[in-house]
């Protein structure tokens, strides 16, 4: 177990893991929120009765991959929880704040991805889609709360990774 999580040659190998999955996992967030989604939107591809199925299978993915992020997050702040240059009130802040992103990844993977599908998802092929469904607006009013948190939670758990980083240099 030494071996694994030392404290002299291991510390610079678990920050740069956890600067680099932070780094990959916001920008994917963000440029899957705000490029790729809006992109469709004005295509019009939103509207289309298939889309429930397409947005399924993209989000599927991307929440386990958002799933692996998050826990290696963790395994890496509780890796160096003990050399870190941090003081104890950030480094105690980092590692709660790195479980509610894995908390959050989970909410998003297993409740928000599915009941958004479902409500999306047009069962009667002889009726005509009728846009929205009846609680949509509020899934995706959580859906961007639950985001928003994961970006500046995301952003100051970065930003004290590579603090700390610039302490051991």
């Amino acid at each position: 177990m030494n071996a694994v999580f030392g404290t002299s040659t291991k510390q610079p190998t678990w920050q740069t893991i956890a600067l680099f999955v932070l780094g990959l996992w916001l920008s994917s967030s963000f440029i899957l929120d705000f490029v790729i989604m809006p992109t469709l939107g004005t295509a019009g591809m939103l509207n289309d009765a298939s889309f429930a199925s397409a947005g399924y299978s993209i989000f599927w993915m991307f929440n386990r991959i958002e799933l692996l992020c998050a826990a290696l997050v963790l395994t890496s702040l509780l890796a160096i929880r003990g050399t870190s240059n941090l003081y104890h009130h950030v480094r105690r802040w980092s590692i709660l704040l790195s479980g509610l992103l894995l908390a959050i990844a989970i909410i998003n993977t297993y409740i928000m991805t599915p009941q958004m599908s479902a409500l999306a998802m047009q069962l009667n092929l002889f009726e005509p889609a009728t846009g929205m469904a009846s609680g949509m607006v509020e899934m995706h009013e959580g859906y961007w709360f639950l985001e928003a948190i994961k970006l500046i939670v995301g952003a100051t758990v970065l930003a004290w990774c590579y603090h700390d980083s610039r302490e051991i240099a």
